[in-house]
């Protein structure tokens, strides 16, 4: 008996339908919102929602207004597709049946609203059942959309194809699987292209959609179809829809990526079809698919030199899409002086903890945070966003203007990546457009111009360096435009040249333009707009990367504006004047130490860290930049320290005490995990910043109990808390060893189960070998200071880092700080490692090779030779490779530290006894390279 619904159940739904998506009744839509999801778990409400979606006839009966009657609808086929999907695999079949005859009835519905949603059902279906769930469907759709009848009504093709859209985006790799020794897309694609040349260019466009889905795969039934793809992307170019024009733009896209050698020979006519796309003034999507071809090909080295002869064509096209659209300009044009006004919550976008890089024995010092900084660029990269998706900023919210990837965007990209790739071929196509451009009375070409200046720097410098002391001065002159939108993108445009500046070796040179430059930068930071004053200090942020220790002489007035910044920034602005802060701090270093730039500064800073809440998002970036701060003072933070350290302290235990509720109770949210990361790092800084007993005493005062605190962050789930809670665990050893020690004990065990890979998951292996780095140097200082009190621990330690270095897998930096950690072991455990010598000797010398010659190294060195002075027998399968280091060490030996001679005396001791147990010495020296064998002979007297 066929299902049929009744009248009042059927009233009370669509009731709740048209509540839930009424903006007019927040308390109805809320309890529509509720009662639908009570629903759901009746399969019965699936059999009304698919009635309505396919306008069954007692819905005519319910009253409803032609407005509403859509509404409902709409609300019913978004409620089926979350139905189907709660039920995946345990949908009822008669349920179900009922549903798929139903909604492939709405697919010939007289709105293109509903045709949508039914087809975005009739993929849910697919991928809640599969493939074979629905066998007879995907024949169905098309030849529906083939019109293979001969009486399909247009709108029955435009939602067969559309579902078949739906369909193909969906569901590309099970379409590509193998049943009964055929796969679907055999029979897909080749339907599809016949259903291109459908007279419909809604159903063509959509058809070539849906070709579009499958061509990054290079599936083998793609493949097969290429040369008749490419024949029909040809034809279909002339195409009288841009729509259609607009998926064949994206088709020659997606091949240049997967067959460049199909695209090559027809480069001179695809610069022409795209030259003519992108000046396609009606329709501004169409011009942005033709602008990222330009992207693609310049990124791709196999195709980027066939765009060389036809530079003339494409650079102009991309220098007038650089314009800023009129409505764009129109909203540019009304924007006010803002400075002075406070910041919407809606303008703060969420913050995130950088994460420190893992920590380095091999190089001596501990790795930067981060990555370099750099300006901003006006043309961020593209989200790769779905054919008619809108796009969002992370908040959900359609993007703003300054978020939105464009036409403008990408074309300056693209200009940018010719430019790396052309150099000065790019340059004389661009000049012309500069000279006439630059000038321009009206000031949305003129910000084209300057962007365009700012978009050849990197690939152009050679060629733009002649006109710079004409053109930076220039530029300067823009930085006091009436329009905000030109200062902002001279400021970007100034950072993009602040290399050349900062590398003027003549003084007046440096007088003329670098100083300026960045005087003006500065300045800027302090803007009417505030949309400039974060371009301004994006840009000076920039410079400081290139200007290095440069702007040491002029800290104090870069000191002295970033106080001014400090007093008039709004809250946004502020995120980037940390970055400011720390930038200076990390590349001027101690120079900020003197206690005049002390006094400026830190009142500043401490006035904002006041003001600033344990669970703002903005203590994320504050105390990243402290942690610098502290860095480059040194001792001198210790005044500051007093009240930072106990705050991190508090903010870390408030956060595991947050995160252990929310195991016992789901319905809480968990506390971000930056918190614990920024809060660690910032720990770090100042235990290394501060005097051993100044730390000291920090640590001994510090409520709950530092290591008991650090010991859980050990532990974390977070592979982030715990890198960082390993180098917080390192940075003690070196530093507070005192305090360390009597925790070991209990810090010990959890080390050593941190060093097992088998810990790790597959889904965080990049972060995970982070964690192990660091853990793996925390390792080797603990070792350095324990001494002999780790020779109860060895041989646990010893296992964890055999299988480390024994792994292919394992990355070098992790494996040369797992040697160099079991090297420092041997320093006083060399007897409790004498018998695995054997074992790790080879992997040991192959992997310390490479690695600089750095004090931790000639710890490790020091460590294998004490090893091998009392197991000089299990040397016999490497011995050839420990002379080779011997000799590398004799080469290097000068540039060591207070390890130095402890390391040439175990050599020296080795190498002796080597000789005298040798009978046939000299042969064997003799497999040595000539060089290497003089060196021993000098350095060693063997």
């Amino acid at each position: 008996m066929v299902w049929q619904p009744e009248r009042d159940p059927l009233q009370e739904l669509v009731g709740y339908l048209k509540d839930a998506l009424s903006g007019h009744n927040q308390n109805a839509q809320r309890y529509a919102t509720l009662m639908l999801g009570q629903a759901k778990s009746s399969p019965e409400t699936a059999n009304y929602l698919a009635y309505i979606v396919s306008d069954g006839p007692l819905l005519k009966e319910l009253a409803l207004n032609p407005s509403d009657y859509l509404l409902v609808r709409s609300s019913a086929a978004i409620n089926l597709k979350n139905t189907v999907r709660s039920y995946r695999k345990g949908f009822p079949e008669t349920n179900l049946a009922y549903v798929r005859a139903l909604i492939l009835t709405a697919l010939q519905d007289s709105s293109s609203q509903i045709r949508n949603f039914a087809g975005s059902v009739i993929s849910e279906i697919v991928q809640s059942g599969g493939v074979l769930g629905w066998p007879e469907l995907l024949p169905e759709l098309l030849a529906l959309a083939g019109n293979d009848a001969g009486n399909v009504s247009p709108e029955a093709q435009e939602g067969a194809m559309s579902a078949l859209s739906k369909i193909c985006e969906d569901n590309k790799q099970s379409l590509d699987r193998e049943y009964n020794g055929q796969r679907p897309l055999a029979i897909i694609i080749p339907k599809l292209l016949d259903i291109t040349s459908s007279p419909n260019a809604k159903v063509r466009s959509f058809a070539l959609a849906s070709i579009n889905a499958f061509l990054p795969q290079t599936s083998l039934a793609v493949t097969e179809s290429l040369d008749a793809i490419l024949a029909r992307l040809f034809h279909l170019a002339n195409d009288s829809s841009d729509s259609v024009r607009r998926n064949v733009c994206r088709s020659f896209t997606h091949l240049v990526d997967v067959r460049p050698d199909k695209i090559k020979p027809h480069m001179g006519g695809l610069v022409d079809f795209y030259v003519l796309q992108q000046r396609n003034t009606d329709d501004p999507d169409l011009a942005l698919d033709a602008a990222e071809f330009w992207l693609c090909v310049g990124e791709n080295r196999e195709l980027c030199p066939s765009l060389g002869p036809f530079l003339d064509k494409i650079v102009p096209v991309l220098l007038e899409s650089m314009v800023y659209e009129e409505e764009d300009i129109l909203r540019l044009e009304g924007e006010a002086e803002d400075a002075e006004q406070e910041d919407r919550a809606e303008d703060l976008e969420p913050q995130f903890a950088t994460i420190k890089n893992p920590r380095l024995a091999t190089n001596g010092h501990v790795g930067t945070n981060g990555e370099p900084t750099q300006a901003p660029q006006p043309y961020p990269a593209d989200d790769d966003l779905s054919d008619g998706e809108i796009e969002e900023s992370d908040d959900g919210k359609p993007a703003s203007l300054e978020e939105r990837w464009n036409l403008r965007k990408c074309s300056a990209a693209a200009l940018d990546v010719l430019a790396s790739n052309f150099h000065a071929s790019v340059f004389e196509v661009t000049l012309p457009y500069l000279n006439a451009n630059l000038r321009h009375p009206e000031w949305p070409i003129r910000e084209a111009a300057v962007l365009a200046v700012g978009a050849v720097a990197d690939g152009c410098m050679d060629a733009v360096t002649p006109h710079l002391p004409d053109l930076v001065p220039y530029l300067l002159s823009f930085l006091g435009d009436r329009e905000p939108t030109i200062r902002l993108i001279t400021c970007w445009a100034l950072g993009r040249y602040s290399s050349w500046a900062s590398h003027l070796q003549d003084q007046s040179d440096r007088e003329r333009y670098f100083e300026p430059m960045m005087e003006g930068i500065l300045n800027k930071m302090l803007d009417r707009s505030k949309k400039v004053q974060e371009a301004a200090a994006s840009a000076f942020a920039n410079l400081e990367e290139k200007a290095t220790r440069g702007l040491t002489p002029y800290c104090g007035p870069i000191i002295r504006q970033f106080v001014q910044c400090f007093n008039t920034y709004k809250d946004r602005n502020m995120f980037i004047l940390y970055d400011c802060v720390q930038t200076l701090a990390e590349h001027v270093g101690p120079a900020l130490a003197q206690q005049e730039l002390i006094d400026t500064l830190m009142p500043a800073i401490i006035q904002r860290w006041s003001k600033v809440s344990d669970r703002s998002q903005e203590i994320f970036p504050l105390l990243e930049c402290l942690s610098y701060v502290a860095t480059a003072l040194g001792d001198a933070f210790a005044p500051f320290a007093v009240g930072v350290f106990p705050r991190c302290i508090r903010i870390i235990h408030q956060c595991l005490e947050e995160y252990v509720l929310c195991l016992n109770n789901e319905a809480l949210d968990k506390p971000s995990k930056d918190f614990l990361v920024t809060s660690l790092d910032l720990l770090s800084a100042v235990i290394q910043a501060l005097q051993s007993q100044k730390g000291g005493e920090l640590v001994q005062a510090s409520q709950p109990r530092f290591f008991e605190l650090l010991l859980f962050c050990m532990e974390d789930p977070s592979n982030d808390v715990r890198q960082s809670s390993y180098a917080l665990l390192g940075d003690c050893a070196v530093n507070i060893f005192e305090q360390l020690q009597p925790f070991l004990p209990a810090i010990i065990p959890v080390l050593v189960r941190q060093l097992d890979l088998d810990n790790m998951k597959d889904q965080n292996i990049e972060s995970g070998f982070s964690v192990i780095n660091n853990a793996c140097w925390s390792c080797g200082e603990i070792a350095m200071r324990t001494k002999a009190d780790m020779e109860i621990y060895v041989e646990q330690i010893y296992q964890r880092l055999l299988g480390i270095i024994s792994n292919p897998e394992v990355p070098t930096s992790v494996n040369e700080n797992a040697v160099i950690a079991l090297g420092r072991l041997g320093v006083d455990c060399s007897s409790s490692l004498a018998p695995h010598l054997g074992e790790f000797a080879k992997p040991f010398l192959r992997i310390i090779g490479p690695v600089d010659y750095t004090d931790e190294k000639a710890h490790a060195l020091v460590g294998l030779n004490r090893t091998v002075e009392r197991n000089p027998q299990a040397m016999e399968d490497c011995l050839i490779d420990y002379f080779r280091a011997s000799a590398a060490y004799a080469r290097h030996s000068n540039s060591l530290g207070p390890p130095n001679a402890d390391l040439a005396r175990s050599f020296q001791q080795n190498l002796m006894g080597f000789r005298n147990l040798m009978p046939n010495f000299e042969p064997f020296l003799r497999q040595l390279p000539e060089s290497d064998v003089e060196k021993l002979r000098g350095s060693f007297s063997i």
